[in-house]
């Protein structure tokens, strides 16, 4: 049964996970993910993509555990040994997440309900994270079966919530509402209804912004934390000068001129 599920329509693509009788990953979704963000990336039809759940009350509960067991157990038997010196195992959804995370397209969660482990790692790659309000719970809760959070949750949440609370909610496998989550910044917005709908109205606005000015400003936040300042402004100052010369940019000033000039 297929996991993953796209639709476009003026310049957004709609990309909906599981389904009522699958509400977690499995290798199988890692792969139509992977395929379905390549097709988005290469797109040039596509300026935004929204990302949900396909269940109701749920935008992905987690990476199924029943599948972990079971490639854990063959790992076992075939006397794997993994350290700090180990070539990485790649999988397809890992190069799905950083897909997300890294295509010059903005990408938005809508999360339609319970999201944690891996789904919620998958939305931490997402450029904005919007929740829905309701019963749901979002976290990272690994370590209470006795592995860590292995879809990039150890490196992304940091990043987004500080390291403080971000070991705080991984060692204690916290667990929290979506009211909590936007009051601590694990998400950009609680919608006031559905988190699909108010995605939607985000992504529209996204969608009609200049192409060339989201990917550059998306680059140049995404790459912030590990680039020095002096790299860093360099390159902004660069491409600001890249954007401003284009036809979008000096149509979009001179309207904005015109319409100061109407107000006196």
């Amino acid at each position: 049964m297929q996991q993953v599920k796209m639709v476009k329509d003026q310049g957004i693509a709609l990309v909906t996970i599981g389904t009522p009788k699958s509400i977690y990953l499995t290798a199988q979704t890692g792969e139509e993910l992977d395929a379905v963000t390549r097709e988005i990336e290469s797109d040039q039809s596509v300026r935004a993509a929204v990302f949900t759940g396909g269940s109701p009350g749920v935008f992905i509960q987690h990476y199924s555990v029943q599948e972990l067991v079971a490639i854990a157990e063959q790992l076992r038997a075939s006397g794997a040994r993994f350290d700090e010196r180990s070539e990485p195992q790649s999988f397809s959804l890992d190069r799905a997440c950083d897909r997300v995370e890294t295509m010059p397209k903005p990408t938005i969660a809508a999360i339609n309900g319970n999201c944690m482990g891996g789904g919620l790692e998958f939305a931490l790659c997402c450029d904005i994270r919007i929740v829905e309000d309701g019963p749901y719970q979002l976290g990272l809760p690994e370590v209470t079966v006795g592995i860590l959070p292995g879809g990039g949750g150890t490196q992304r949440l940091p990043r987004i919530v500080g390291t403080a609370q971000a070991l705080e909610f991984m060692l204690l496998g916290r667990r929290f509402t979506p009211r909590e989550a936007a009051a601590f910044g694990l998400v950009n917005e609680m919608a006031q209804g559905k988190a699909l709908e108010r995605a939607m109205e985000v992504a529209s606005q996204l969608a009609s912004q200049s192409p060339r000015a989201m990917a550059h400003i998306k680059r140049l936040a995404r790459s912030a934390m590990q680039t020095p300042l002096a790299e860093g402004l360099k390159l902004e100052r660069n491409l600001f000068m890249d954007l401003m010369t284009t036809d979008w940019a000096i149509d979009a000033m001179k309207a904005y001129v015109r319409s100061l000039g109407e107000q006196k």
